[in-house]
């Protein structure tokens, strides 16, 4: 059989869902890091990192490179992007800071020395990483390994650590490029998403609050506006991004609204009125304590802009 040129392959997508399958026999489960999706591929001697949309990586995670040297020739893998905060956690605002060291994770390989292994189940892929792939490799290139533990230990475990989520994949899962399945699902435990910044409020420092919200079908919804998350640097940048995205009309399908509702959320006509509205291509991160019965966020806070993340593919979770 003729050898494959590695190359950028579409990753395999998760399937969220409010509850994992809890039969240990035919499922993994492993930790859901919070960072950015990545496939890296040696050709020709040389490493490339590219995001889940094929936008070059190399550059911005050059730190990342060494540690992928030893790849095998013809050989692609799947990972994450991560970085920690002070305590240890995965952090996806410590993650847009340039000086904060990034670990990429593994779980997967697609392409191994010029084989594809794509169509062997996931267990004999795992195998074929933790052995062929990984001692090559050095730091900060690691392996994201199963979770030894009961699914209902696991989810309290992620609770009380305040990890964002699990993610289960079946063991005889083929990798399916580009297609969500169900063979791999993931479940959020701790409250947080991507959602599109569709305007914001006029403040002293720029802005006061962002207006943001989430696609049903081709209607941007509105879900919260938040002024928490933001530092005078933050702040600043954010305000830099806007240029050039000032709209004269509102793109939030559901508004106005008729009333503010229980928290003051609601954004009615007149709380319009000091909105600024913008083009809906930015998409943050927020992190959020509950949705309210009138479908909006409460107690939301804004962690960081989503590179490389189309704002039309942002549902609610």
């Amino acid at each position: 059989m003729p050898k494959i040129r590695a190359g950028f392959i579409e990753p395999m997508l998760l399937l969220k869902t409010d509850a994992l399958p809890a039969d240990g026999a035919r499922w993994v489960y492993q930790l859901k890091v919070d960072g950015y999706r990545a496939v890296a591929f040696k050709r020709d001697g040389v490493v490339q990192l590219r995001s889940r949309n094929d936008h070059d990586f190399n550059a911005r995670y050059a730190p990342v490179l060494p540690g992928l040297a030893g790849l095998p020739n013809d050989t692609v893998v799947d990972g994450e992007l991560v970085a920690f905060d002070a305590d240890g956690r995965p952090s996806f605002a410590a993650l847009q800071h340039a000086s904060t060291p990034v670990v990429f994770y593994l779980f997967d390989v697609l392409i191994l020395n010029g084989r594809d292994v794509r169509n062997e189940p996931l267990a004999a892929r795992c195998d074929l990483l933790e052995r062929k792939v990984l001692p090559k490799l050095t730091e900060p290139v690691r392996y994201l390994g199963d979770l030894e533990a009961s699914l209902p230990d696991l989810v309290a475990s992620v609770k009380a650590q305040g990890f964002e989520g699990l993610v289960a994949k079946r063991r005889d899962s083929r990798y399916e490029s580009g297609l969500r399945t169900g063979a791999w699902q993931r479940m959020r435990v701790n409250r947080g998403q991507e959602f599109v910044i569709g305007g914001y409020t006029v403040g002293a420092q720029g802005f006061d609050a962002l207006v943001f919200g989430y696609y049903e079908g081709d209607r941007l919804i509105y879900a919260a506006r938040t002024r928490s998350g933001f530092t005078p640097v933050v702040r600043t940048q954010l305000m830099k991004r806007f240029k050039g995205l000032a709209r004269k009309t509102c793109p939030f399908a559901n508004l106005p609204e008729s009333k503010s509702g229980r928290w003051g959320t609601g954004l009615t006509l007149a709380k319009m009125a000091d909105c600024r509205w913008l083009e809906p291509v930015l998409v943050g991160r927020f992190e959020f304590l509950e949705w309210t019965g009138d479908n909006h966020l409460r107690h939301s806070k804004f962690i960081a802009l989503c590179e490389d993340r189309d704002p039309t593919q942002v549902r609610r979770d």
